[in-house]
């Protein structure tokens, strides 16, 4: 039985991703639909790249991912299917899976073209839905699309190092529900430019020198629980998708605050990672 999951910013006050479960149904009454999220935030293409790399593998082999993220189709906004690590993944051709591109070959990837027999303002209803059913009833890409061989890129999903090597330059990609700030360094990056050099990691005034296994290894558990005062407290870590993390211990908006609002990070602010010269 297929699955297919939906990546949306429709959010959950409209119509929009109760309307592409019902086109979905209509067509595979016994599919299996998964919601991945459906509050990313409008039109941002790295909250939902971080999104869907780090859940697609959760899901089998041959899973369909719908990801509806500025999907309207223009001269400049065409639409996709990709093939990758045997799963199948539709999109428009805006930068979405450049990241996880960057890690992983696509098997094939086609344009879609099969808009000349579709009429739609709803492209993710009426073009996603239906090249996602075609897939799952065993069709190929070759059937809905034109081979190409490359994608569109974006810019700041991956980071960079700069050309003496003493210094990684990224970005903040996404804030979870905790307000805490996930850049793009993910840790293999990191450990082939650290060659165990020492480090200081920046975000605006913000200084780190360590980085830690989990957020509890903050806390000096041999101290009584009454003398601690760990919550609200700034760390780093590399988080379950080993993306370097930047959080508050215990973070709270409305008691001790967040990284995010704390330390005034937003989504493509600059991360930085300074190593000591050898």
């Amino acid at each position: 039985m297929a699955i297919i999951t939906l990546t949306t910013d429709f959010g959950e006050k409209d119509h929009f991703s109760g309307a592409t479960k019902g086109a979905i149904y209509s067509e595979l009454p016994d599919v299996k639909i998964v919601d991945i999220s459906h509050n990313v935030s409008p039109f941002s293409i790295p909250e939902a790249a971080y999104i869907i790399q780090n859940a697609y593998n959760s899901f089998p082999k041959g899973t369909i991912h719908i990801i509806g993220i500025d999907s309207e189709i223009n001269p400049e906004n065409k639409h996709i299917a990709i093939k990758l690590d045997d799963h199948y993944f539709i999109c428009a051709n805006n930068g979405i899976m450049s990241m996880i591109c960057s890690e992983i070959a696509p098997e094939k990837i086609v344009e879609i073209n099969i808009h000349d027999k579709i009429q739609t303002s709803f492209p993710v209803l009426d073009v996603f839905v239906k090249v996602a059913c075609h897939i799952a009833r065993g069709g190929t890409l070759e059937i809905i699309g034109k081979t190409i061989n490359s994608i569109k890129p974006i810019k700041n999903i991956v980071p960079y190092v700069n050309d003496d090597k003493t210094q990684i330059i990224g970005s903040v990609i996404y804030i979870d529900n905790y307000g805490n700030v996930v850049t793009n360094i993910k840790r293999s990056f990191f450990e082939t430019a650290q060659k165990g050099r020492d480090f200081e990691i920046s975000a605006r005034n913000y200084k780190f020198k360590k980085i830690y296994n989990k957020y509890s290894d903050i806390v000096n558990f041999e101290i009584p629980e009454e003398k601690r005062h760990d919550e609200g407290r700034g760390l780093v870590v590399f988080n379950s998708g080993d993306f370097l993390e930047i959080a508050l211990y215990k973070s709270n908006s409305t008691t001790v605050g967040s990284a995010s609002s704390l330390m005034g990070l937003g989504i493509m602010d600059t991360v930085s990672v300074n190593f000591n010269k050898v």
